[in-house]
């Protein structure tokens, strides 16, 4: 209580908070504004009834069922993210920007992501208005109609997309993240509602359990999150004219989970595609394309292979995301530079491969953590039998998460106001 009286007496973070909640509003309120001429009634029905679909309108705050103009997401944004952080590994000029020429590279990297998500966002409205035309969903729509339903939500996504933006330069939590955590929680009424209506009173001791193993997701994705491995790191002493530097001891600090939810969200992205493709390429008259079509629909209703494959690319692109934000290589020159080393090992190349090799033992931990919450959906409702019992796994992950790392941002503010006024 005494934290949340300092944020508010505080003008300049109170107004940053405000910021952020208004633009969360103007997000709820965008995706609640449908697209002009498009029987609404048919899209609900169409989502509620396909789960692969279904999860993604959870992501959208229900923008996809109710066919808004930002029904997209931040989907493009977010693939857009994806083939940039790929490209680091095979275009050196890229990896230059993004590591090595500072604020000034970041800003070019920056900029054409944002120019790439643009043609994702129309590609992906072609493909979602073809699906939902092939699923007999929604009519016929003329050349000029698509046109400007494809207007609509490439500049409804282009509008997340800077209200993400805005939300991160106010160092109050990340802005995607918290747009997808507004999404989740925009779904939790509707939920609750559909519980109490298929309410049975044989089934209390499974709710009951349920809701215990809900609170043991939550503490254990908060232990994950939080642990840390620390590496010990000392400093040699040098002198300097009259003065006496080094010869401290710190430590550095190695997350279990350096990646958050980053791959989770990617690893959906990516398996969305598949599915998307394969119900727009099934309705065409072309044989042997509708077989493998329908190969991959009939791969993907199933529950058991859907979920293997999701767990892979969750624990893939946890080490993908690893790799790229954490490099040992740059960090063992650094320590060398600045006269420290990590007792026991030699400083440079032995110092590298030490910190490779303890990131590469303690993020398969983080990741098969990530990969299992990320499939627990599929097994709450396999082994409760219960379709509304589906919170927990990358919903309550990505809430849990984004709750924690926006406290800590504004717990950060707090601390650094506290040491100006000293």
């Amino acid at each position: 209580m005494n934290k949340l009286a300092q944020i508010f007496k505080i003008k300049e973070l109170r107004h940053k908070i405000l910021m952020v909640f208004g633009m969360l509003v103007v997000f709820r309120l965008m995706a609640s504004i449908p697209v002009p001429g498009i029987d609404i009634d048919k899209v609900k029905d169409f989502f509620s009834n396909n789960q692969l679909f279904g999860m993604l309108n959870v992501f959208s705050g229900g923008g996809m069922a109710n066919f808004s103009i930002v029904m997209l997401g931040v989907g493009p944004y977010i693939t857009s993210s994806i083939i940039m952080q790929l490209m680091t590994m095979v275009i050196p000029q890229v990896e230059k920007w993004y590591r090595e020429e500072g604020e000034a590279g970041r800003q070019k990297f920056n900029q054409i992501t944002r120019y790439l998500t643009v043609p994702l966002a129309i590609m992906q409205g072609i493909g979602m208005i073809s699906l939902l035309k092939s699923q007999e969903v929604i009519g016929d729509l003329s050349l000029s109609q698509t046109a400007v339903i494809l207007l609509i939500i490439t500049a409804g996504t282009i509008a997340l997309m800077w209200i993400g933006e805005f939300i991160t330069e106010k160092g109050i939590g990340n802005g995607v993240s918290l747009i997808i955590f507004g999404g989740i929680v925009a779904s939790i009424p509707s939920a609750t509602k559909q519980l109490i209506a298929t309410w049975d009173e044989t089934k209390l001791l499974t709710y009951a359990g349920f809701a215990v193993a809900t609170l043991a997701i939550i503490y254990a994705i908060i232990f994950i999150t939080e642990g840390q491995r620390n590496i010990p790191v000392s400093y040699a002493r040098r002198i300097r004219g009259n003065r006496t530097l080094g010869g401290s001891s710190t430590y550095l600090p190695l997350r279990v989970n350096q990646a958050g939810v980053i791959p989770i969200i990617f690893a959906m992205s990516v398996m969305l595609f598949p599915g998307m493709i394969a119900n727009f390429v099934v309705s065409l008259n072309l044989e042997k394309i509708q077989s493998v079509a329908q190969a991959i629909n009939l791969f993907l209703s199933n529950q058991l292979y859907y979920g293997i494959l999701y767990f892979g690319m969750v624990v893939a692109f946890t080490f993908f995301y690893t790799k790229i934000t954490f490099d040992p290589k740059k960090i063992a020159e650094n320590l060398q530079k600045n006269g420290g080393y990590i007792p026991g090992i030699r400083p440079g190349g032995k110092t590298e491969s030490y910190l490779g090799s303890v990131v590469n033992r303690i993020t398969l931990t983080g990741a098969l953590f990530l990969g299992a919450i990320a499939v627990l959906p599929f097994i709450m409702q396999w082994a409760t039998g219960i379709q509304t019992l589906s919170i927990g796994g990358t919903s309550l992950l990505i809430v849990v998460s984004v709750v924690l790392e926006t406290i800590k941002q504004i717990e950060g503010q707090l601390i650094m106001r506290s040491y100006e006024r000293i």
